[in-house]
């Protein structure tokens, strides 16, 4: 047994990490979203029909479909020009949660490759005031081919460390989707690197970025604190040291229907990997 199945073994016992176990021995189909800053749904559905290409609507999102006919897809002109987005169907849960509003002040405090990003403009209309950082280079590159692509006119990008944004910056609602082990993510033909020391630097990480966002979220903002991992460790228990020592806490959200889910922290969602989903981690948070 893996240095992680024994970690998570302990962590959720027999039942729990059976299923988690099945959700990591499935391949799953790709999922793309629909970018309503510059299209329709309608008329997205229209397009590929004329070329015969399935998707399969998602019902707890309107704009998320499931297909097995993604290289079909990127070959299309509608790939081409931003009309969709690859992107996992847990991935499009955290902006779901933060639900950004025309006129907010938004922070994506590690924002590459883009897919929540272009989601939290999309959903807002494209009038929501949204700052995007990226520490790497490369990854900020795409980023910025991302946000064109996809017509995100209105986002600032910046290529730097969040973690050392000045204090003076404030912001209505953040979203941290924090660097972690991707311990979710795991799939027949793709693994995780994994070890206690490489946790352990997650998580510092975590607890820094996390840190800092609380310090930047105005009071009596919101913020969705995420990861692609199912360890409770990056999870609820690092939420449970941070959120008293800052004024803040857990505001209780719900999974939508018909996503499987472990037993998490009350008031999160922890999703369980599926032939659908990704192990996944959301929590909305307020500062008081």
């Amino acid at each position: 047994m893996t240095e992680l199945a024994e970690l998570l073994q302990q962590e959720y016992g027999g039942r729990e990490y059976g299923l988690i176990s099945a959700g990591y021995a499935v391949e799953r189909p790709a999922s793309f979203r629909v970018n309503t800053g510059k299209t329709t749904v309608p008329e997205v559905l229209r397009l590929l029909g004329e070329k015969g290409i399935a998707a399969e609507a998602v019902g707890w999102y309107g704009a998320a479909f499931v297909t097995r006919e993604e290289e079909a897809i990127r070959a299309l002109p509608l790939y081409r020009d931003g009309m969709v987005y690859f992107q996992s169907l847990s991935s499009m849960l955290p902006p779901l949660y933060l639900a950004p509003a025309a006129g907010e002040s938004i922070l994506d405090m590690t924002a590459a490759p883009g897919g929540k990003t272009t989601e939290l403009y999309a959903l807002s209309g494209g009038k929501a005031l949204i700052t995007a950082c990226e520490r790497d280079k490369i990854r900020f590159g795409r980023l910025k081919f991302n946000l064109e692509r996809q017509g995100a006119t209105r986002v600032t990008a910046l290529n730097c460390d969040a973690s050392r944004l000045d204090e003076f910056l404030s912001f209505d609602k953040i979203l941290l989707d924090a660097p972690c082990t991707g311990s979710g993510t795991v799939t027949p033909h793709t693994s995780v690197r994994f070890s206690r020391d490489y946790l352990n630097r997650c998580m510092r990480l975590q607890e820094a970025l996390l840190g800092k966002a609380l310090r930047l979220l105005k009071r009596g903002g919101t913020m969705v604190y995420s990861t692609c991992s199912v360890l409770r460790e990056e999870n609820g228990e690092l939420l449970g040291r941070i959120l008293p020592k800052a004024g803040a806490e857990i505001v209780p959200i719900a999974p939508f229907g018909g996503i499987p889910t472990l037993v998490g922290p009350e008031g999160t969602v922890t999703v369980c990997p599926s032939e659908l989903y990704e192990g996944f981690f959301v929590a909305k948070i307020i500062k008081k």
